[in-house]
């Protein structure tokens, strides 16, 4: 699957989630919509039909999580931590809102929480790896460090972090449009650059995608990252597709409940 296929196909789903139901894929109805008053009451002593858990099982929570088959070629699963990781994520800062950025991104714990499940896949074609991670914070939890990431585009737009070897980085912290899918969403685009120039002249760049999206209940967060460029079209579909796996997930659970 080329990218102008995957792009296309993310753009699919975008029309399907527009049209599905609001409250299917977790979308919050319009301030004017009112929801209808039953018109049959339950009998008396009737036990109340079943739902499904708040928290997902360890196999639910694994299964929503995206795979390379959703993304389609280039993307297989990882090969191992980026050589990037701990070249220019690994950094210090002194001021705080940006160092706990930093080291969310490095930590994998951007929301303030170890991932309930995680994966990680390559890129083949740009060396680009993204990394997807469900969290168990309870939805109050999740607005809060979303609403924290909605303050960094102005609180950490442009900053230096000293990286190892004594290398200097100029970061800089800008919004990143998503698909409007979920119920609270939040993308970042993150971009460390070394100006020390290497045997060509060229600064060292390395360029992040950061969203975070809670969907009723549930949370996640992905980081798609690359040196000098990032396929943002991966961004934008891991996003949709994350939604629409945990709206199946959740739906099954409800059946087999």
């Amino acid at each position: 699957m080329t990218r102008r296929t995957l792009l296309a196909s993310a753009l699919s789903v975008a029309g399907l989630l527009t049209v599905a139901s609001c409250a299917t894929l977790g979308l919050e109805h319009p301030p004017t919509a009112r929801q209808a008053a039953p018109t049959v009451q339950p009998s008396p002593g009737k036990p109340s039909a079943p739902t499904a858990s708040p928290v997902l099982t360890d196999a639910q929570a694994h299964a929503a999580l995206i795979s390379d088959t959703d993304l389609g070629a280039p993307w297989s699963p990882t090969r191992g931590a980026a050589t990037w990781r701990d070249g220019m994520l690994k950094a210090t800062t002194p001021t705080a809102d940006c160092q706990k950025l930093l080291d969310g991104l490095y930590s994998d714990e951007l929301l303030g929480a170890p991932a309930r499940a995680v994966v990680a896949l390559d890129d083949l074609d740009t060396e680009a790896q993204l990394r997807y991670q469900l969290t168990d914070r309870r939805p109050a939890d999740a607005d809060r460090a979303l609403a924290w990431l909605r303050t960094l585009p102005e609180r950490c737009a442009r900053f230096s972090a000293n990286a190892p070897n004594d290398t200097v980085l100029d970061v800089t912290v800008a919004e990143l449009p998503l698909p409007e899918v979920g119920d609270v969403r939040q993308g970042l685009r993150v971009t460390l650059t070394d100006w020390s120039t290497d045997g060509d002249g060229d600064p060292l760049s390395l360029a992040l995608d950061v969203a975070a999206v809670r969907a009723g209940q549930d949370t996640f967060a992905l980081v798609n990252g690359g040196l000098n460029d990032v396929p943002n079209e991966a961004t934008q579909a891991a996003v949709q597709l994350g939604v629409q796996r945990l709206t199946e997930v959740r739906k099954q659970g409800r059946v087999q409940v």
